[in-house]
């Protein structure tokens, strides 16, 4: 076996070695992981940023915005500080953690369940068959 070709073997081996982010990553972890990337996906909506805009605004593709999203422990930090601020410019990640933007208060809000009403009588007899 040439020395070149024991190279490629071992080159091979290395790159077979790598270890899925997903698995090595303890359950805490990962959860933290998917309330930042929900907490993100919520600020965008929020602010009623597409994310496609938003990822194309860092500089991702929109399929690294949806894994942030869902919280893919695979993503670089760069990455999600970058499409935060792509969303919200100048916040940084410990405020988006600590304290609850205006706008997501907002969405909060207008997604609360509200009480139904009783019916009036003429939508009762529209509803009667």
């Amino acid at each position: 076996m040439s020395v070149i070709s024991r190279i490629f073997n071992i080159a091979s081996q290395l790159t077979n070695m790598k270890i899925k982010q997903k698995t090595a990553l303890p359950e805490p972890l990962a959860m933290q992981l998917l309330e930042i990337g929900n907490t993100l996906a919520r600020l965008r909506l929020a602010r009623r940023v597409r994310q496609a805009d938003a990822a194309a605004r860092a500089g991702i593709a929109r399929s690294t915005a949806s894994r942030i999203e869902k919280g893919d422990p695979a993503v670089a930090v760069g990455q999600v500080l970058r499409y935060l601020d792509a969303i919200a410019p100048g916040k940084t990640l410990v405020q988006l953690l600590g304290e609850e933007d205006p706008a997501v208060t907002a969405l909060a809000v207008a997604e609360k369940r509200r009480r139904a009403r009783p019916l009036s009588e003429a939508e009762l007899k529209e509803l009667d068959f």
